[in-house]
Order: C-alpha cells, then structure tokens, then sequence
C-alpha cells in the first residue's frame, strides 16, 4: 500500500488487501475513488489528513509505504508530539507548583525591564504559564486582568523577536480596553486599527499593510471577521509581519461548525503564538471547550476526536462527572484559571431594594397589562410552540417594560405584534402622552439619590436595560444641573482614522477621570457589562430596573468590582424597586441564580453561563409566573 502527495493530492495506491470496513472508514476520513481506480482525498488539510490515515493505519496494523513529503509530515508530527508533551508536562508541573524557580524569577525580572505597570501575583503566574506554553488558555474570573497579562506576554515575546503585530478578535466593547491597557501596561500609545464597521472597501486597504507601515495593534469582531476572512489571512501572510494571535470574550466562538469559530479556526495555522480569553469557556457543556483548544493546537487538537464522542455521549445521559473527569485530563495542563476568592478585592456591599410605590398613571397601565397577559395565559391554546416562545417572550418584555418606563409600551418589541392594549384606547392614550402626564416614581427617587452621591462627591453607574430608560433618566438627570453621559449599543466605538465625538471610549475616560466633572454614567448591561472598567474611581452602582440575565448581570456587577482599584475599596450596589411588580420576582431570580453560579466559578473550571446574549430568561420566566 502506498500513499503520496500528487499534485497537492493524497493519493492512496495498492490497498487490495484492505477489508471493507477498512475502506469505508477510509472513505469517511474524506477519500474517494478516482477514474484510475486509485482513493484520493477531497480537498482536506492534507497535513491533518495524512496524520490522520498514518495513525488509523498503525492502529490497525497495515504496512504502507510513503512518498518523502509524506513522511517528512508524519515526521514533523511526531516530533510536534514530543515537544506538547514536553509542553504539557511543564505547563501541568508550573500549576502543581514544581517548577524552576530560578528560571521563574529570570522571567519576572525580564518583565520589570519592559512594563510600566507591573503585575500581580496572580497575574505573573498566568503570565508565565501562558509563556511557557506558548498557544494557551486564560480561563480566569472577570476583573482578574486577563488583558493585562496577555499583553506582558506579547511584549517578552516582541522583546525575544518573536512577534511583532498583536490581532484581537473580540466584542466592540473589548477595543477601548485593549487600547488603554496596552498604554497603560506597555507605557507607549499603540499604533492601532479598528477593523469593524464603516464600509468594507475602506477597511479592504488596511489588509495591504506592509511591514514598515502595518501596526502594532489590530481589533476586529467576530462579524467582521467572517466577511473580511480572506483578506486577514493576506495580513498574516505578509512578509516580516509575526501576528500573535488574541480571541477575547472567547465563548462567543463555543458553536461547533458556527460561521464565528469556523472563521477564527481557519486562521490558527497561520500564526506561531495564540491564546483565548474568557472567564466563562463552558457555558452551556464541556463541549464549548471543543472549538477553543482546536483553535490552540490546530494540528492536532488535545481534545481528540475518540474523547469527543465519548464526552458528548456521557452529556447526553447525564453523567457531568464523567464527561468532566475526560476533559480535565486532556486540557488541564493548557489552560490558566484565576478564581475570585484569589484577587484579594474588598467585599462587594449589596444594599437592600429601595421600594418604591408606582405613580398613580404607571400603576395603571402596569395593572392593565398584568392582568391582560393572565387572561392570555387561561386561553392560550396554541400548537406552534416557536410562535409561542415568541409571544410569551414578548409579553414579558412589556410586563418590564411597564414596569421601567410607561412610554416604552408604545415601542415595537422584535417578533412580537401582540397588542396587549388593543381595546383599551383611554390607556393607549395614557401611553402616548404619559410623559408629559407625570414623573415615574423611580425617576424621583434616583434623582434624591444621585443628589446624595453628589454631596459626596462620589462618581456612580446607572444601569438600564431599556434605550428609552437610558434616555429619560439622561432627560431627567440633565433638568435637574447633573451631568451625565449615556452608553449603549448604538453609541458609536472610536476609529484611528476617524474623528468621533462621544465615542464608548471617550466617554468611559472621562467618567474614570476624577478631575472630568462627569461622575454620572448611565449605561445598558447589553452593551457595557463586558469588557469595560469603571473600577478605579468609581464604586457604586444603581439599577433601575434588571432582566432576568444573569450573564449580563454578573457581568455588570464586575464593573466596578475589579484588579487594580477594588482592593481597599468596597463596591456598593444600590436597587430601585417597584413595590407588588415583575421587580421583585426578578431580582429574586437572579440571586438565586448568582449564588449558584459562584459557587461553580469558584470551581477550577465547570458548566456555567455568562453568555451575554441568551434569550431564554423571559420564556422561563412567563412559564413559571403564568
């Protein structure tokens, strides 16, 4: 039996003595019969396929003979073997504590002589793991300064002539940090390009970039990825241009065979340094870890496929233990994991609700809409079970929405065109006009509120899950002589070639800076609860209202709960409720779902959700209140 590469073709010859099942499993790996009678392969990474044919062979002990190029790839391979385990070993001694400690040292040393701004103790050991194994995992807990520590990284490798050009795929909200960071850790402002939005011709010209005028720093998003795939790959192809490669918010790529991670995949092979970042790598099964650690080891994954179908089966019956059990033994040695109790915060101080009772019109039409969707839910008789979803989704929006802002009732919700008023014309009315009618009751209750962090001369966070919320409070706050900014999903992100005013990131730089005269931010968790930081002057948040996801909840929490300024400074938390509404089973909800959610992260790793983007939460919710 002989197998070579023809023509950049695997080509399979001389398999007579093959069994049927032999070749079937053959033809599964991707292979099929030419006109001469000969298997060859059908456009697979030859790479991972001759790996792939070597290895089934020798399991089932067939001769075969192969061309130079294939044997200097089964070769290659083998050596790339023995190297990750090597790798392994190390990475998994340094996480036991048994490692050289004079080589440690020599490694904090070299980092004193190019940061400004040095790092923790849990972050040096991060640092160091991440270093040794070069393609690695940060898995630890928001706030512990995972963007810190990659950015060491990269400036030991820079400073070895190993990399010269950082790449960043993450969330919009996720470039603003890189770029203060990267100042702020790197001591120098970053040559940097925004490749996300505006239009696809003008980004096309950045993709061009020659080594002497490509920069240092590129963000882009997962979306504009996908689109502009081909042409990244080009940049990383450039001649003298050594890409380290970062996904941040990494579980955004978790979904097997997803356009996001089949993008990201892609682009493994092309770079020598890489590692994702996320506090969340296994929100909904052990199998969101698949994609990440492929991405890490593009050659040939940790995970293998054999573990993988076991993994999924023992999910599918139930036994989480043992599922577990099999991917801590594959990926414990290449992943990194700082847990919260480990960040030496002060404690975060979660005030009791502020009850409030409704303003007489509010009451009104927050009774009216409650009481309609408990009729809805007694006549309910329909099939179509994703019609449904959608309606009760729906009506539980408005059920928040009256019980945020009067005003949103009138809004249209995606999805949903149920008029839940739609004989009631005197309170439609109400609706239409309810802003020039009264003032919400919780309007006035945080602006007293306000007053008194003002008096205190503290800077405070208001969040909002509503666009229209964010801009009444903004209306009320501005008539009232306070200054406030707002940020949400439409506010645009700053460009390098552009001049933008009251960009996400001008904004947020001026509420951290003490000396602005901005100390009220008024913000949407969708948006806001990742990436950004507010911690270093600000440490007291209010919530107007909440919804019923935890991820973004938790996540918002962690704003102002963070390394490098929560350690001598507790976090205050304040919330406004109304009084016999939605806010109070929703506030209860999330509790229970944040203590058990900690509890699992305090865990080396586990199945938990901090996905931003669930839509689940409300649909739960209408089953169980109605």
């Amino acid at each position: 039996m002989k197998i070579s590469i023809c023509s950049n073709i695997v080509v399979i010859q001389d398999f007579i003595e093959l069994e049927g099942h032999q070749l079937g499993n053959i033809e599964y790996m991707g292979f099929f019969r030419n006109g001469d009678g000969d298997y060859v392969s059908s456009g697979k990474d030859n790479h991972s396929l001759i790996v792939e044919i070597t290895d089934y062979l020798d399991n089932e002990n067939i001769i075969y003979e192969l061309c130079p190029k294939c044997l200097n790839i089964v070769d290659e391979h083998k050596e790339h073997d023995k190297d990750f385990r090597i790798l392994k070993e190390r990475a998994l001694n340094f996480k036991n504590g048994s490692f050289d400690v004079e080589e440690y040292h020599m490694f904090i040393q070299s980092l004193s002589g190019i940061l400004l701004r040095p790092l923790k103790a849990h972050q040096v050991k991060a640092a160091y793991h991440l270093y040794i194994i070069k393609n690695g995992a940060n898995f630890s807990v928001p706030g512990s300064g995972k963007t810190s520590v990659v950015l060491s990284v990269y400036a030991k490798l820079k400073d070895e002539g190993k990399v010269n050009t950082l790449f960043v795929v993450g969330p919009l909200a996720s470039f603003g940090p890189w770029r203060s960071e990267f100042e702020m850790v790197l001591g120098k402002v970053p040559d940097s390009k925004v490749l996300a939005g505006g239009s696809r011709e003008k980004r096309q010209l950045n993709y061009f970039d020659t080594t002497e005028n490509s920069s240092e720093l590129y963000l882009t998003s997962f979306q504009t990825l996908l689109f502009d795939l081909d042409n990244v790959k080009h940049l990383f192809d450039q001649n003298g241009i050594d890409v380290f490669l970062v996904i941040d918010e990494a579980h955004y790529i978790k979904r097997i065979e997803g356009q996001w991670a089949n993008a990201v995949l892609s682009l493994s092979s092309l770079t020598k340094y890489r590692c994702v970042l996320t506090g969340t790598p296994m929100p909904k099964s052990f199998m969101d870890s698949f994609n990440l650690f492929d991405f890490l080891w593009p050659y040939k994954s940790p995970i293998d496929e054999d573990a993988k179908i076991r993994i999924q089966n023992l999910e599918n019956n139930g036994l989480y233990e043992e599922a577990g059990a099999i991917i801590k033994d594959k990926i414990n040695p290449l992943f990194y994991r700082v847990r919260k109790s480990e960040l030496g915060l002060e404690e975060q101080v979660f005030f009791p609700p502020i009850m409030v009772d409704m303003n007489p019109y509010e009451r009104k039409i927050y009774k009216a809409i409650k009481n309609r969707i408990e009729d809805y839910s007694r006549t309910d008789y329909i099939d179509n079970i994703e019609f449904v979803s959608k309606l009760y989704r729906g009506r539980m929006i408005r059920l928040r929405q009256a019980a945020s802002n009067t005003a949103l009732i009138s809004s249209s919700i995606e999805d949903y065109e149920e008029d839940i008023l739609e004989d009631r014309s005197e309170l439609k009315q109400i609706v239409f006009q309810y802003e020039n009618i009264e003032i919400p009751a919780k309007i006035l209750k945080l602006i007293d509120l306000v007053k008194g962090f003002q008096r205190d001369r503290k800077k405070v966070v208001i969040w909002s899950n509503f666009i229209g919320t964010l801009r009444l409070i903004e209306k009320h706050l501005l008539s009232n002589s306070m200054r406030c900014k707002i940020i949400y999903g439409g506010t645009p992100i700053e460009k390098e070639s552009e001049t933008i005013v009251n960009s996400r990131e001008q904004i947020r730089n001026e509420f951290v800076d003490e000396n602005s005269g901005l100390d009220i931010l008024i913000a949407n968790p969708a948006a806001c609860a990742e990436s950004i930081s507010l911690h270093k002057t600000c440490q007291d948040a209010i919530y107007y209202d909440l919804s019923y996801n935890c991820a973004q909840y938790l996540q918002s929490l962690d704003r102002i709960h963070r390394v490098g300024g929560s350690e001598l400074k507790k976090s205050n938390y304040y919330f406004l409720q109304y009084r016999s509404t939605i806010d109070i089973d929703i506030f209860d909800n999330l509790n229970r779902k944040a203590e058990k959610m900690y509890s699992i992260i305090e865990e080396e790793f586990g199945i938990y959700s901090l996905d931003m983007t669930t839509g689940d939460e409300d649909l739960e919710a209408y089953n169980r209140l109605f």
